[in-house]
């Protein structure tokens, strides 16, 4: 489509370093609030910088340029930024909101910046590493400690300013240790500066036009930088400036909102599709999003009202009825967002419709119901879930049988997180081994995957993936699970433990005899058939195999 369709130019320019910042240190190129906020990783930040030196491309920016007023952040990475000089024009980040805070935030850092052992300081801390680095090709670095760092670690807030140069360039001629070559070092600072002084970014600015018409030309643009998601994409076409928050503020605080339960964090995409179908919408997985945020755009603040008030009955559901004690657990995004659905349209539901939900939340998730569910299966699951409000008809899927048991633990499959639901309830009263109370599900919520440690470790044995090989049960330091098993004092109190944690004693003696492949097979064996009566009780059948852990976290 033509520019001149938009009503908006488009002007695509080469920018040095500095003639990036430069307006955000003035206040002349901002952050619009509709953004979602600065995510990336200290890693992330390492390697955008070794990219910048060895002159890969990082990725054009997009900017805004208009005479409309945005609310903006005030803070770009951890640094204020002033606010824009009046009748000044102002521009806004449309695309590449998390590199330039990298760059912002580091390359412009003051010297008195706060400087601490916390990730949140030490991260806007960037060094290079001058000299001979050993230890991997990357020589960007953070330095994490209280003292500071080495004399050859050059600060990348020193590289842009002459003055800060000059500054760091005396302090390594004063601090070098005897075996640096501060002459070939202060060389190599000054090629590094020079690299990143000089280092050209594609910029494409848009001039002018609606914020509808800018964030329709991003849709269009292939970016290297992360894209924008749907959720953030809404939110900015409905963007209103009357003060109210913005679609993304509502979704951050949603689940900000659950957190603070205990229940952990929920997927802001579930959540957004649950405002859309609470506006209505059938369509919530993909589509026009510059039509659908035309549709919507007066229904948001309200639908956004419901949902919180519906997502919160959801969660209370999932959580004391179903008996998932985590978000991290919930197999699908989906099922979140269509019991939120349900919520909205019959908050209060009858003792049938609470058990249909019941059967239909352990259906869909041992059935893998919605393994890569296309857009009709989600329309015509809304459409059912909305039908099954008015106590109409129901929604659990016939015909359909339950995965195998799962050969590997792998969160990410959504089998895992079933059984791992079930496998809580299964056996609820855990020892340790000193006979005290286990709390699974706290240890659980500090760490998912570590929380279940494997009971033998041996490479090459294949049994070994599979979740029979694993148990939640704390440890004495550097004392492994199957040492403390195999320790298990007094037949009695052995037998109590291990039967808190469905381990039966003929596994346990084929552990005692070393037979490790045995163990496994014959614990995965009594887990599947207890499963399995579980799964009897809802009406679904399932092979007695054992399957593939599907990969399925959509």
């Amino acid at each position: 489509m033509a520019a001149d369709e938009y009503e908006i130019d488009v002007k695509p320019e080469i920018m040095l370093m500095e003639q990036v910042l430069g307006p955000l240190a003035d206040g002349e190129l901002r952050v619009p609030r509709f953004q979602r906020p600065f995510v990336w990783r200290p890693e992330q930040i390492l390697n955008l910088f070794d990219s910048i030196e060895r002159g890969y491309p990082i990725g054009s920016l997009l900017f805004w340029e208009t005479s409309d007023r945005l609310a903006s952040l005030d803070h770009i990475g951890d640094l204020p930024v002033p606010e824009p000089r009046p009748a000044r024009p102002v521009s806004y980040v449309l695309d590449g909101h998390q590199r330039l805070s990298t760059l912002y935030a580091t390359l412009r850092r003051p010297a008195d910046a706060k400087r601490s052992t916390e990730q949140s300081d030490w991260m806007w801390w960037p060094y290079r590493v001058l000299g001979d680095v050993e230890d991997g090709p990357n020589r960007y670095r953070h330095w994490k400690q209280a003292e500071p760092p080495p004399a050859n670690y050059l600060p990348l807030r020193a590289v842009l300013r002459t003055r800060d140069f000059l500054a760091y360039a005396r302090d390594l001629a004063k601090r070098a240790t005897p075996d640096m070559d501060v002459d070939r070092l202060t060389n190599e600072a000054e090629v590094v500066a020079q690299r990143i002084r000089s280092y050209k970014i594609a910029v494409v600015r848009l001039v002018d036009g609606s914020l509808s018409d800018a964030v329709e030309v991003f849709s269009r643009v292939n970016s290297t930088g992360q894209a924008m998601r749907p959720a953030e994409m809404v939110s900015a076409l409905t963007y209103q400036t009357s003060g109210q928050p913005t679609l993304a503020d509502r979704l951050d605080a949603m689940v900000e909102q659950i957190a603070d339960t205990g229940f952990g964090e929920i997927s802001s995409d579930a959540i957004f599709r649950a405002v859309l179908a609470v506006t209505g919408e059938d369509n919530v997985q993909e589509g026009r999003w510059d039509v659908l945020a035309k549709r919507v755009r007066t229904k948001l603040q309200e639908a956004a009202d419901d949902t919180e008030e519906a997502l919160a009955h959801a969660v209370i559901f999932l959580r004391d009825t179903v008996g998932v004690p985590l978000a991290r657990l919930i197999p699908y995004d989906a099922q979140l967002m269509l019991l939120t659905t349900f919520f909205h349209h019959c908050p209060s539901p009858n003792a049938r419709q609470v058990d249909e939900l019941k059967r239909w939340f352990w259906v869909t998730s041992w059935s893998g119901h919605f393994a890569g569910a296309n857009t009709t299966q989600i329309k015509q699951s809304i459409q059912e879930m909305r039908r099954f409000a008015r106590d109409s008809g129901t929604v659990t899927p016939e015909a359909v049988r339950a995965r195998p048991f799962p050969s590997r633990f792998d969160m990410r499959s959504a089998r895992v997180r079933a059984f791992i639901i079930w496998e809580l309830q299964e056996f609820p009263d855990r020892l340790d081994g000193d006979g005290n109370k286990i709390r699974p599900v706290d240890i659980l919520a500090r760490g998912a995957t570590s929380a279940y440690r494997h009971i033998i470790i041996k490479p090459g044995l294949p049994a070994a993936s599979s979740p029979a090989n694993r148990l939640i049960m704390p440890t004495a330091p550097r004392t492994s699970v199957r040492s403390t098993l195999l320790d298990l004092p007094g037949s009695a109190f052995r037998e109590h433990v291990l039967t808190s944690h469905g381990i039966p004693d003929k596994a346990m003696r084929r552990l005692a005899a070393g037979d490790d492949e045995r163990f496994i097979e014959i614990r995965q064996s009594v887990l599947a058939e207890r499963e399995r009566a579980f799964m009897s009780s809802f009406g679904l059948s399932t092979d007695s195999g054992v399957g593939e852990a599907d990969i399925d976290t959509s």
